[in-house]
């Protein structure tokens, strides 16, 4: 069965660095962009960072860009979100998600998603 299960949230003061990780089974990522998404309380999902195949190319929003990494080892089948300098406002749950474009249709999944709490 194919799925994704992140790991590495937490509780984490103002300021503080979490790395989250997202491990594909039951499929290869090596065709798939990934990324993270968040949910924070009563706020939709919004995206926070993807990166796409083969060359690597990374977006990230705005409101992270130059604090947040992410990465990819398709060796180990895992995408990485580095998350650096973390404020209250990073608090959301994280969840990855893997994309391939078929051509005549979009394959997706997602993982169950991680708490990211940042509180002092």
């Amino acid at each position: 069965q194919a799925q994704l299960v992140e790991s590495g949230g937490g509780l984490v003061q103002p300021g503080g660095s979490l790395r989250l990780s997202c491990v594909a089974s039951g499929f290869g990522l090596d065709y798939y962009a990934v990324g993270w998404f968040r949910q924070a309380p009563g706020k939709e999902r919004e995206g926070v960072s993807c990166i796409s195949t083969s060359v690597g190319t990374e977006h990230y929003a705005d409101d992270v860009n130059g604090r947040f990494t992410i990465s990819r080892d398709d060796a180990k089948n895992t995408v990485y979100l580095q998350m650096n300098d973390l404020q209250p406002g990073d608090t959301a749950v994280y969840y990855c998600f893997a994309e391939r474009d078929w051509g005549d249709y979009v394959q997706d999944y997602w993982g169950q998603g991680t708490q990211v709490t940042v509180s002092s």
